[in-house]
């Protein structure tokens, strides 16, 4: 890999241990909420929509203090509803809060493994008893970072 390549990162190095099976509690948990355009399931304007919001949160200055989380709603063929966590509201954004018990399980390899992601995450809550209402999909890295790392992962809930 070329130098200038590592030096262009932008994403903190993701540590799964912490999120790998576990379960996290959260009670109005404040999120700037989007739409992203997709062609059957595959994503066609997520940088520019992660552009534009980070531009926002960032001139709120609402980054929140623990991780920025990107969590994706893959609700439709032809889009996704994500969610930018932010530590206060951001003007000219939707804003929403999610409040729930979420189990989380890290992935790890290219997005074209997603459908089986998504149902080894539901066969994963069904034997913890529990039943999902949604999967909601943390990306932990842009593209660009996940080539400087080596890994590419992605965490469902």
């Amino acid at each position: 890999m070329p130098e200038n390549a590592r030096d262009e990162c932008c994403c903190p190095e993701f540590n799964p241990a912490p999120w790998d099976e576990q379960e996290v509690t959260w009670e109005a948990r404040l999120f700037v909420k989007d739409r992203v355009r997709c062609l059957f399931h595959i994503p066609l304007n997520f940088a520019a929509v992660m552009t534009r919001n980070m531009a926002k949160i960032q001139a709120a200055e609402a980054l929140p203090e623990d991780d920025v989380l990107v969590l994706a709603d893959d609700n439709s063929l032809w889009g996704a509803d994500v969610y930018l966590g932010v530590g206060k509201d951001v003007p000219d954004s939707e804003m929403t809060t999610l409040s729930g018990t979420f189990l989380t399980k890290v992935f790890e390899g290219p997005y074209a493994q997603m459908r089986a992601w998504m149902q080894e995450m539901t066969g994963y809550v069904t034997s913890r008893g529990k039943a999902a209402k949604r999967v909601l999909s943390y990306y932990t890295t842009c593209p660009k970072c996940a080539k400087k790392y080596g890994k590419s992962y992605t965490r469902e809930g």
